[in-house]
């Protein structure tokens, strides 16, 4: 099947940059939220996006303008009916997708694809939750999306063959890279990334040394283009510590617990650039 019509559910910062990503591909994106507001400042930040790009000569005026035309916003999940493919983009919480899933099952067409941002969480698991398991699959963007060229397609037990080939035509046609790989905790890039991040939060929590020499160590030393700590902070330090609780438990291996210091930060509400303090501080 070409899909020419993707639905998006959440406008946060994963879910606003796979419908830029799709509006600028020249589909049609709906993307869907619980309120208006959410839905409006999804459409604030990818519009801020494409006016960058723009701006650095990297997207032509008239494809900007196109793109926002392509993009399509609601509360309402019965405007899914007429997609062709469904992405769930929420917070990376088993129980929330769980109940979205089954809001996306019941709007949108026999025979639309349906499938999931999730960078940690079981797709065989979570299609589970579908009448048709067959028709799921995992669709793994990368932050920030609309630079990010990598795309993990991730096939659950029940996924059938010709999804993940549509799906892969699908992110090619995104000016993504799709890679295949196994239904496991975290996939590829999460399960070696996480817990690198995890580490270098043991290292600072233990005073091996601050924040910005741990840094620039695997900046100078490993040729990484950012920070391991600094990428906590864009990625938001919930996230990672929800993805290290999911290793914790589907693997049952110590090796992944969480560092108290991410959990500690976590709880007080430090979660990075999202909230203007995460390991560093940012002048919002």
């Amino acid at each position: 099947m070409a899909i020419e019509s993707v639905g998006i559910v959440g406008a946060g910062t994963m879910g606003n940059g796979i419908a830029q990503a799709v509006a600028v591909a020249g589909l049609k994106a709906v993307m869907i939220d619980v309120t208006d507001a959410a839905l409006a400042k999804g459409v604030a930040t990818l519009t801020h996006s494409l006016e960058r790009l723009v701006s650095k000569g990297k997207l032509a005026a008239d494809v900007r303008d196109a793109a926002l035309t392509h993009i399509e916003t609601s509360t309402d999940y019965q405007r899914l009916a007429g997609v062709d493919l469904v992405i769930e983009a929420a917070t990376e919480n088993a129980e929330l997708k769980t109940r979205i899933l089954k809001q996306i099952e019941a709007a949108a067409r026999p025979d639309a694809i349906i499938a999931s941002n999730t960078s940690s969480i079981s797709i065989t698991a979570l299609a589970t939750t579908l009448a048709d398991p067959s028709r799921f699959i995992g669709m793994h963007f990368f932050n920030p999306v609309p630079m990010m060229p990598l795309v993990e397609v991730i096939r659950g037990l029940q996924t059938r063959a010709q999804i993940a080939q549509d799906v892969h035509e699908l992110a090619k046609r995104l000016d993504k890279t799709p890679i295949d790989v196994k239904n496991s905790p975290g996939f590829v890039v999460n399960r070696i990334l996480v817990p690198m991040i995890n580490e270098a939060f043991f290292v600072l929590a233990e005073g091996t040394a601050s924040a910005e020499e741990i840094d620039a160590g695997m900046k100078l030393g490993a040729n990484h283009p950012i920070g391991p700590l600094a990428l906590a902070d864009l990625i938001g330090l919930d996230v990672c510590l929800s993805v290290m609780d999911v290793f914790l438990k589907d693997f049952g291996d110590s090796k992944y617990r969480a560092c108290p210091l991410l959990r500690e930060k976590v709880a007080a509400g430090q979660l990075g650039r999202k909230t203007g303090q995460g390991v560093y501080r940012y002048d919002k």
